[in-house]
């Protein structure tokens, strides 16, 4: 039998802040040029969480492609999400992974940071089986 490929997109939403595009067990999202992210945006995750991820466990990757700035207080209510389990930000320029350092500490669960979306993916694939075991 063959075996659903989970990194398969099921839909996608675009925002007037982000794009943000589903999987399986996982969420892409790119944030728009010149956007903040504040803690607001959450219930627009909170919905998507509600209707793809119900008692589901799941890992929000963000792809950091474009310039845009992080209220760090967003990642307290971001955390309150229970079957969040893991946050993956994937970007190699040197200024946001000093910001992601101090966004770290506003989160209390798994959070890396990944110069490639591949090795984030394996990084998700990697702590949802944990979460499974």
């Amino acid at each position: 039998m063959l075996k659903a490929n989970k990194n398969l997109m099921i839909t996608s939403y675009n925002f007037y802040f982000c794009h943000i595009e589903i999987y399986e067990d996982y969420v892409k999202a790119v944030m728009k040029e010149g956007v903040t992210v504040s803690p607001e945006h959450n219930d627009v995750l909170l919905q998507i969480v509600e209707k793809h991820f119900k008692n589901k466990p799941f890992v929000y990757i963000t792809h950091r492609i474009n310039s845009y700035a992080v209220n760090p207080t967003v990642y307290l209510e971001t955390a309150k999400i229970s079957n969040m389990i893991g946050f993956a930000v994937v970007s190699t320029d040197p200024k946001q992974k000093i910001q992601i350092k101090l966004e770290k500490t506003f989160f209390n669960k798994e959070f890396k940071q990944f110069d490639i979306l591949e090795l984030a993916l394996e990084w998700k694939d990697n702590i949802i089986k944990k979460y499974r075991d």
